[in-house]
């Protein structure tokens, strides 16, 4: 005759399974957060399309740089302000749409594009992916920027002009627009945090910043991030319509 387990032990196993999975970081959830949010599949009217704009852009150095630079822009040392816009209208369910910025760099008129969308990691989302935790220890994303609340990401491949002749052809892409990482004053990026009293990224959830840059597929030590090309620029302004 076979042991019955008691249920008390079955429901001190279910628990412990409980908070062993809430105690992991995903792209969805959050160690220590204490509101919690529907995914946009939950809704029933949700459509998964985003039609955003955003203004008040910055450039983290410049294009051609030499080598030993720093693109991840985190100090605010290298970082000035220039003209132009972002237009994004995606399908997240769908993963397609388009990213479009028309920027006047010191070099003349840099459009950077994407309308090809590729996941390169699962919580990517099929290239597109709305509501997720992102970087820091978020499990999502590199620790370059503390973790925050994006509303929506891209990733894939773009490509870039320059005063009307191509640039870059079929380079890496990103874009997301997320809570605050930099301070709405100075610039910078306060992180790592000393003395952080909460598991909550190193941001200020009252403002909303887009980043997106385009990178080589080469990499070059010296740089910072480790590729030969990364141009990187932020708006700390974005409209949604």
């Amino acid at each position: 005759m076979k042991k019955l387990i008691p249920i008390s032990i079955i429901l001190i196993c279910l628990l412990t399974a409980a908070r062993i999975a809430i105690a992991q970081s995903t792209e969805r959830a959050q160690p220590g957060a204490e509101i919690a949010l529907y995914a946009p599949n939950q809704h029933d009217l949700y459509d998964g399309r985003f039609v955003l704009a955003a203004s008040r852009i910055y450039q983290v150095g410049g294009l051609g740089d030499p080598a030993g630079w720093d693109h991840l822009g985190n100090d605010a040392r290298n970082v000035r302000g220039i003209e132009g816009g972002v237009e994004i209208n995606v399908d997240e369910i769908a993963n397609t749409g388009t990213f479009v910025a028309r920027l006047r760099v010191p070099e003349g008129e840099l459009v950077i594009e994407s309308e090809r969308f590729h996941e390169f990691t699962p919580c990517q989302n099929g290239g597109i992916a709305a509501y997720i935790y992102e970087h820091g220890d978020s499990g999502c994303g590199d620790t370059n920027w503390p973790k925050t609340f994006g509303w929506l990401a891209g990733w894939g491949f773009g490509n870039a002009t320059l005063n009307g002749q191509a640039l870059y052809q079929d380079y890496e892409f990103h874009f997301m627009v997320t809570q605050g990482i930099r301070d709405r004053e100075s610039l910078k990026v306060t992180y790592p945090l000393a003395n952080k009293k909460s598991p909550a990224g190193e941001i200020n959830p009252a403002t909303m910043q887009l980043d997106f840059y385009i990178r080589s597929p080469e990499t070059d030590d010296r740089n910072n991030p480790p590729r030969r090309v990364f141009d990187h620029f932020f708006a700390m302004e974005v409209t949604w319509k």
